[in-house]
């Protein structure tokens, strides 16, 4: 269900009214004043964002200096709401100079309502794209002193097509010296590991980030090691695959430029894209993950005086790649005096605020296994001690051109009319997510 908002308020932190707009009359003028009195005066702003009262439901945000109130009537879509908001500052900050806060919205009321009876029709959410709106509403906001960001000053292209087109989040005319796409496939790895080495939970994240710089209006072709995008393409040719590994892409969720009927009948990723850096894709992946890393740990607690760790970390990945900023931390209990160590490579540490034992490698080769000893003071007191639950040992890490789902790009096509040649470049990394061991 859309948003179908009834009002829509922005208010300072005394609670007062800076701009307000009313799109629907089956809430009373007054609904600010409850706003007030039962959330802002009984201080429970940082409790929940959405609020019951009378009827109402009031779904609030604070930006900067400012709250933004949104007040419905009806059973709305929540994240729609919130995803509006965000939009709309967004907007608002493109006309301001990148500044939104009160002052901001003093000096620009007459433009912010103006911008309100585009974005929102009878409380239901229109176009926020900054792009087309400033083709048509082409008055400037006035700037703040303290910002640093230049307005954009490029000449509107063919404002009709812009308005009422498919393509509204690309402005025509562009034009480049040297026609390159950069894509960024980024993954993280979550992991929960049995102290035996049984894998408890493993999922990967992912995310392809592209940043265009295309003259023209290019078409582009994405082709993954999709399973059913290959079988698709399979079938089209009525011949066998032969791609090797293939993936099997979850939650896949995508940028509005792409063409959904095509993927959806073809399973190819085709998309006209938008200038400048955006986020293709999301995407999860739960089976046939490469884990970059095994972790062998042992913690021995000798006596109520001492412990012994040994942790042992072999990197699973290609002998060409490297993995950076390797940090192992493994936990000990709160009342640890000090520790010595003895590391293969890297250095290690034992961090009181954190109560744990710190191992950081710079550069951590592949099919290289590194080794951290670690001889263990605890405080000896004379109060019986709980038992000590042991939390799991976490892992950070960047391994560059390796991704553990095994998603690889095979071609990435652009398409346009004047037929240029484009340069085109891929990128692979893979982050650790929630890396746990238990110990």
């Amino acid at each position: 269900m859309p948003v179908a908002a009834s009002a829509v308020y922005f208010l300072n932190l005394r609670g007062d009214v800076l701009i307000n707009r009313m799109y629907r009359d089956d809430v009373g003028g007054n609904m600010v004043d409850a706003f007030r009195t039962h959330i802002m005066q009984t201080k429970e702003l940082g409790t929940c964002p959405v609020r019951q009262i009378g009827g109402c439901s009031f779904l609030y945000m604070r930006i900067s200096n400012v709250y933004i109130v949104t007040v419905v009537s009806s059973n709305a879509n929540a994240a729609c709401a919130f995803k509006f908001v965000v939009e709309a500052v967004a907007l608002f900050k493109s006309y301001f100079g990148g500044a939104f806060d009160e002052d901001a919205i003093r000096n620009n009321f007459v433009l912010i309502y103006e911008l309100l009876d585009e974005i929102m029709d009878f409380g239901y959410p229109q176009n926020l794209s900054p792009e087309i709106l400033k083709l048509y509403i082409t008055q400037e906001g006035v700037r703040s002193p303290f910002s640093s960001k230049q307005q954009d000053t490029r000449p509107p292209a063919n404002a009709t097509l812009q308005v009422t087109g498919a393509v509204g989040w690309r402005r025509e005319g562009l034009v480049y010296k040297k026609n390159e796409v950069f894509l960024d496939i980024v993954e993280s790895v979550n992991l929960l590991m049995s102290q035996k080495g049984t894998t408890l939970r493993c999922d990967v994240t992912g995310k392809i980030l592209m940043k265009c710089f295309l003259s023209g209006m290019p078409d582009l072709k994405l082709g993954l090691n999709d399973k059913i995008g290959l079988e698709k393409e399979a079938q089209a040719k009525a011949r066998p695959s032969r791609s090797g590994k293939t993936i099997e892409l979850d939650d896949v969720t995508f940028h509005q430029c792409v063409n959904l009927t095509r993927f959806n009948t073809e399973k190819t990723v085709s998309f006209v894209p938008p200038d400048g850096e955006f986020e293709l894709m999301k995407y999860r992946i739960t089976e046939g993950i490469n884990l970059p890393f095994r972790v062998l740990p042992s913690i021995k607690e000798l006596g109520r005086t001492r412990m012994e760790v040994n942790v042992k970390v072999k990197s699973v990945f290609g002998a060409k790649m490297f993995a950076l900023g390797v940090v192992v931390k493994v936990p000990v209990p709160k009342h640890t005096a000090k520790a010595s160590f003895q590391v293969s490579s890297g250095r290690a540490k034992y961090n009181a605020a954190l109560d744990c034992l710190v191992w950081k490698v710079r550069k951590f080769p592949g099919q290289t296994e590194l080794t951290m000893s670690a001889e263990v003071e605890l405080i000896s007191t004379m109060v019986e001690k709980k038992s000590w639950t042991r939390p799991p040992i976490q892992m950070e890490f960047q391994v560059p051109m390796f991704t553990a789902s095994g998603l690889r790009v095979r071609f990435l096509k652009v398409w346009e009319k004047s037929g240029y040649n484009t340069v085109e470049w891929v990128r692979y990394i893979t982050r650790a997510g929630s890396y746990e061991i238990r110990c």
